[in-house]
């Protein structure tokens, strides 16, 4: 049997079973004693069908369809009382690596997606300085003539860094959050805001290294840069995924396939904005501070990346999901 074969037999349980997934999952006291032991038959045919395509087929868009499917039904027929407080320490301990990894292809093009302008900008601003008028967003602009006059603007008055990390926090969360619902527009703005960042960052570690102050930008930036970017990949990701179920929704209703993307998507999200908080705690009270030495910024940026992805790659691994 192959993938067509098996979604004409079966499509119509399938169905089925999805419709009393949802009505269960408004309000699971809804369900007649004879609804609840036919969503149990179900959940036990599309488990054996999962196990079929698994065999026989399993990166076909059916395979993923039914292993959502199935996903879904495990989670709310084993699903146990409501903890808030176990459930988010599980979401801690496993849940978002879980969630990191299972998002990873959209997190890596995000990435390539702000770091192969940011390196072609760099380049750009390095050799040619001039290019960074035309090169640079608007926003940027202001920040040439200061540069040329090699100053940075990154020294915050001690008396101001509580109000400057409150600041970055907020700007970052901003940003984090653009780049996630940019995904409702097709992932279009998500690309936009990942292609925009990378030609600022490259733009300016470029120019600045011209007129020789690019070191001491790149230690402004090392300290929370590792985190902050690693998010921002993340939200990304996460808008990108969205774009994806709007544009693939495979076997899937387009609705559905939007809704279980938005899941995962908020998950991601959700997780990471801890960890703009760090970002910004670090950019607000390390990175400018003069009387704390260059060697030990550049080592918080590289311990917590370290930190960050050893959790993230190797958190929840003895769990399922």
């Amino acid at each position: 049997m192959n993938a067509e074969e098996l979604y004409k037999s079966h499509a119509a349980e399938w169905q089925e079973f999805e419709n009393l997934l949802k009505q269960a999952n408004l309000q699971i006291s809804s369900l007649s004693p004879q609804k609840v032991e036919r969503l149990s038959q179900l959940y036990r045919l599309a488990t054996a069908d999962l196990a079929l395509a698994q065999r026989d087929f399993p990166t076909t868009a059916l395979a993923r369809y039914l292993n959502q499917l199935v996903g879904r039904g495990h989670a709310l027929i084993y699903r146990s009382e409501p903890l808030a407080l176990g459930r988010v320490i599980h979401f801690i301990k496993a849940g978002f690596p879980l969630t990191f990894r299972s998002s990873l292809p959209f997190i890596l093009t995000a990435f390539l997606l702000f770091t192969l302008p940011s390196l072609a900008a760099g380049f750009s601003t390095l050799l040619y300085p001039e290019s960074a008028r035309w090169l640079l967003p608007a926003s940027a602009q202001d920040l040439i003539p200061m540069i040329e006059e090699k100053e940075l603007w990154v020294n915050i008055p001690l008396a101001e860094r509580p109000y400057a990390s409150s600041f970055i926090m907020t700007n970052n969360i901003q940003v984090s959050f653009l780049a996630f619902a940019g995904g409702m527009t097709a992932g279009l703005l998500t690309t936009w805001a990942m292609i925009q960042n990378g030609l600022i960052l490259g733009g300016l570690l470029g120019l600045t290294s011209h007129y020789g102050v690019g070191f001491e930008l790149a230690t402004f930036v090392i300290g929370h840069g590792v985190i902050e970017l690693s998010v921002i990949f993340m939200a990304g990701g996460a808008g990108l995924s969205l774009g994806w179920a709007m544009l693939r929704p495979g076997y899937l209703k387009r609705s559905t396939a939007i809704a279980l993307a938005a899941q995962q998507a908020v998950r991601l999200v959700g997780g990471a904005v801890p960890l703009l908080v760090i970002a910004g705690l670090i950019e607000g009270f390390i990175s400018p501070a003069e009387t704390i030495a260059v060697g030990f910024k550049w080592f918080v940026g590289v311990f917590t990346g370290v930190i960050l992805y050893a959790y993230l790659f190797f958190g929840g691994r003895n769990q399922r999901r």
